[in-house]
């Protein structure tokens, strides 16, 4: 089953849910935030906006504890916006020191800091200083080469996953002594200090391409991420950091997102999203979750059109529409009941300037011989 909502014309960059959901905050091609609250019709209606960027929002993220509001934009800054007394909310100014735009943004498990991706080839690890009353960064570095496109927090709230425009996707320390304790270790290693380099995996070895999304699993063992050469891999820490990988006919994906332990979504240019999984330490491809989706009718759909054409002088009026419920590509993909260990719910946005809401359980309930642990 499937819930489907339009916000307007213009494309959606990303969403974030509240706590609850019952709001979500969008970030459309330009420079404010909408959050929308449902209504008790079901439709969604404008609560707020959040101006305060110049240019492009970029990235955001809501910290469902605490309930603050961290975006970034083209204009190299970082906001985060506490709601007040009077309602509304109050932005704070982040020093990221970065002198190109900021891509990607994330709150990490605890909510004690954020990563911020950039152009300046560096992640901006930010924590608030209570002696300053403002938000502070350290940057990681080496060994990033081009710019930073995906950001995910590992559960231990200490290991960063960043994926990058030079084919690489790595797992990082940010791990901050004043702020925090000593990490236990895990199956990606034991040393943690800042900015330590605990892992770095390439795209496929056709040739790779420019890795779009990152996303460690609900336990953190795994780490899946998507390239533009349209290949969806998975590295798994306890079996020696091994690599699975398997490039699609599909066209690139831009996002993606664990469901359960064994299984993700992913989503792009195709506008579907794909359910792919990892039972058999293997990327496998289990199903399209679009049912509304139609067969195509063979190799000959073409000149059937052309002959169409010929013989009685019309043109197909719904050449369009496609028969995805999305009608252009998919930018971003979210939880929307549930976690990475157990998702009921997922939502998608995209350049349509839609939001479907899946529940892709039942999607896939009738396939035979499915197996999700």
């Amino acid at each position: 089953m499937t819930s489907r909502y339009s916000f307007g014309v213009d494309p959606i960059t990303c969403h974030v849910w509240s706590g609850d959901k019952s709001e979500i905050a969008t970030a459309l091609n330009g420079n404010d935030v909408h959050i929308y609250g449902r209504q008790t019709n079901g439709e969604w209606s404008l609560k707020h906006e959040l101006q305060g960027h110049d240019l492009r929002v970029t990235s955001i993220d809501w910290a469902p504890n605490s309930n603050r509001i961290v975006t970034c934009g083209a204009d190299r800054n970082a906001y985060v916006w506490c709601p007040s007394d009077d309602g509304k909310w109050k932005p704070t100014l982040v020093l990221l020191r970065i002198n190109r735009a900021a891509t990607c943004v994330r709150w990490s498990p605890k909510e004690n800091k954020f990563a911020v991706g950039s152009g300046a080839r560096l992640i901006s690890v930010c924590y608030f200083e209570q002696e300053n009353d403002w938000w502070v960064s350290k940057h990681i570095k080496k060994p990033l080469r081009s710019t930073v496109t995906s950001i995910d927090w590992h559960p231990n709230n200490v290991l960063l996953a960043a994926g990058s425009t030079d084919f690489k996707a790595r797992v990082f320390s940010a791990y901050i002594k004043e702020l925090e304790e000593k990490p236990s270790p895990t199956p990606w290693g034991s040393k943690m200090p800042f900015g330590n380099l605990m892992g770095e995996f390439t795209t496929s070895a056709s040739g790779g391409g420019w890795v779009h999304c990152v996303s460690f699993s609900g336990s953190g063992n795994k780490l899946c991420y998507v390239a533009h050469d349209a290949s969806v891999s998975v590295v798994d820490a306890t079996n020696n950091m091994a690599i699975y990988s398997v490039r699609t006919e599909y066209l690139p994906f831009l996002t993606c997102i664990w469901v359960n332990e064994s299984s993700f979504v992913v989503a792009g240019h195709d506008c579907v999203p794909m359910l792919f999984s990892t039972l058999d330490k293997d990327v496998t491809f289990v199903t399209k979750l679009d049912v509304a989706e139609k067969k195509t009718s063979g190799g000959l759909s073409a000149m059937r059109k052309f002959q169409s054409l010929d013989r009685q002088a019309r043109v197909e009026v719904n050449d369009t529409s496609l028969s995805s419920i999305h009608q252009n590509a998919i930018t971003d993909i979210n939880i929307h009941r549930g976690n990475k260990t157990c998702a009921t719910t997922i939502s998608t946005t995209g350049v349509d300037a839609q939001l479907i809401i899946w529940e892709w359980q039942s999607l896939v309930s009738g396939i035979a011989d499915l197996k999700l642990s």
